[in-house]
């Protein structure tokens, strides 16, 4: 007997069953940053909660290193329904939440196309540099705001706050801020408690744990205020004292981070009558100034910046001069002599970036060699003028110059090393006495004397003679090349623009181009760029018992 089937029943294993949709997150994040504990919080959170999730994780070895991305899933699943199949890897175009541990990982998560209109974008702001950046000849760094434009064109949301900071300032890695950001956004389907009780793993409440709840707080508070400030630099903005009448808040701002004790009063209404658009620069080159070589020094670079704005007019093309030349000035009056280098590796700071950035534990023992290798320039340059230049022109005659060098591994953790590196860093009374604070005063001198005669006639050569001291950089072969490079481009170019100052707006793409050629060449092409230098001529006669020369 056939049994036959009520087509209005359905099959009760056919009936489908209304599921919850399915969250997708995709964490990117550095080597060393915990992105694998964020991840595995996560799925702790999920199996709490009784959801089914899965986490996958994609090593890379990349620059910084070693990025990777970790990508999760769960779903908040039906009664009755079968187990989700989640997907092994995330596709372009459907995550729901990316959480960068800094804004060029978001970049490249961008750039892969994980970001689209239903994606929430939470990113730290903060920048760990890449080779590539660092390698540069100049300034070679990647606009952030690009990153940060297309999250905000391309993201349903987008958090950024600079997660670093808050990181350090919690004493924690920067994944405890990460998961406090995404518990802050509203993105995850658990409670606040849930998350803390995740990191707090079961009760153990040490040191460490403590100081990750700290940092999950702090992330969370910055995330549910929308990220766009950092709620401890609003507090500090606000506690400062009030600024000087006209001083924009970026340049006060600024100011604050002078040394404990430095009143920077003195100096407010001259940098309130600067531009707005260079104040900040000019903030910070003075307190760089001021580091390297006291009031009178920073005073000194200010009367500078002062003179040139007054050469330039209310466009926004002469005033984004002043800034460059503000910025480089700033930089260049801060050389890289041995005192400077002395005093940098021997600071407090110094130590403790690299205790940091090691990752020092209590009880263990840290020590630091520097290597250096001082030549008879080097030597030189630290000598009073007089004595200074008698000893280069004994080197030149001798060929002693980028052959004479010596190579010291120096344990600046030890108490000889140390005392070494004060000792020498001690000399900073005596450097506007020595060669080289001398040969870059008349340096400097002549381009500012420059920059001010070229900006009224044409802003496009000035713009370029502003940034022409970038070629000026580093220490020992660096700089060198680099001295070389601006004696050429300034005998090349400047000098007979100077000389016709009629053909000041003709030169200016010229010298653009030679300018942007010397930035960007390689070291090892640096000689083909610059003139050969003649070296002397030196006789020796044979040695008593040495034989006769070949052919003789």
């Amino acid at each position: 007997m056939d049994t036959a089937v009520d087509a209005a029943v359905p099959d009760p294993s056919r009936v489908p069953v209304a599921r919850e949709p399915i969250t997708r997150v995709l964490i990117a994040a550095l080597g060393g940053e915990g992105g694998g504990v964020l991840a595995g919080w996560l799925v702790q959170c999920a199996r709490d909660a009784g959801l089914p999730v899965q986490a996958t994780s994609v090593p890379g070895v990349a620059q910084r290193t070693g990025a990777t991305s970790y990508y999760i899933e769960w779903q908040a699943a039906a009664v009755g329904a079968a187990p989700p199949v989640f997907a092994l890897h995330p596709l372009a175009g459907q995550v729901d939440v990316l959480i960068a541990s800094e804004l060029l990982e978001a970049g490249r998560m961008v750039e892969r196309g994980f970001v689209a209109a239903n994606t929430t974008l939470i990113t730290s702001s903060h920048r760990v540099y890449t080779t590539l950046e660092k390698m540069a000849p100049t300034d070679g760094r990647f606009d952030p705001q690009a990153v940060l434009r297309a999250g905000r064109t391309l993201a349903r949301r987008c958090i950024a706050f600079d997660m670093g900071l808050v990181a350090r300032q919690s004493g924690t890695a920067v994944s405890a801020v990460m998961f406090g950001a995404l518990a802050g956004a509203g993105v995850l389907p658990w409670a606040r408690a849930g998350c803390e009780a995740a990191i707090a793993g079961g009760g153990k409440a040490g040191q460490g744990v403590q100081a990750s709840l700290a940092g999950f707080a702090a992330g969370f508070d910055a995330a549910a205020a929308g990220g766009e400030l950092d709620s401890a630099a609003a507090a500090t903005a606000q506690a400062a004292p009030a600024p000087a009448a006209g001083l924009h808040g970026e340049a006060h701002a600024a100011l604050q981070a002078a040394p404990a004790g430095t009143d920077t009063t003195r100096w407010q209404p001259a940098l309130a009558a600067l531009p707005a658009a260079v104040q900040a620069t000019a903030a910070r080159g003075l307190l760089r100034c001021l580091d390297f070589q006291g009031p009178d020094y920073a005073t000194r670079f200010l009367r500078e910046v002062e003179a040139l704005s007054r050469c330039a007019d209310d466009t926004s093309a002469t005033v984004a001069v002043v800034e460059d030349a503000a910025r480089s000035l700033a930089l260049w009056m801060c050389f890289e002599d041995v005192i400077r280098v002395a005093d940098l590796k021997s600071r407090r700071a110094r130590f403790e970036q690299v205790q940091a950035e090691v990752g020092v534990r209590p009880g263990e023992v840290l020590r630091i060699t520097e290597m250096l290798k001082p030549g008879v320039e080097e030597v030189a340059a630290v000598l009073p003028r007089r004595l200074g230049e008698a000893l280069m022109r004994t080197a030149s005659r001798r060929g002693w110059i980028g052959r004479a060098q010596v190579g010291l591994h120096l344990p600046s953790t030890s108490a000889w090393g140390f005392v070494l590196l004060r000792l020498l860093a001690a000399l900073k009374p005596l450097r506007p006495h020595s060669l080289r604070q001398a040969e870059e005063d008349e340096s400097m001198a002549a381009w500012c004397v420059a920059l001010r005669a070229v900006l009224p006639r044409s802003v496009a050569h000035a713009a370029v003679l502003a940034r022409l001291p970038e070629v000026l950089k580093g220490y020992g072969d660096t700089q060198r090349r680099g001295r070389d490079h601006y004696a050429q481009l300034w005998a090349g170019h400047v000098v007979p623009a100077l000389a016709a100052p009629a053909t000041l707006a003709d030169r200016a793409q010229a010298f653009a181009a030679a300018l942007e050629a010397a930035l960007s060449l390689p070291p090892t092409d640096a000689a083909t760029a610059v003139a050969v230098t003649p070296q002397p001529l030196r006789f020796f006669r044979n040695r008593p018992g040495a034989g006769a020369p070949p052919g003789g």
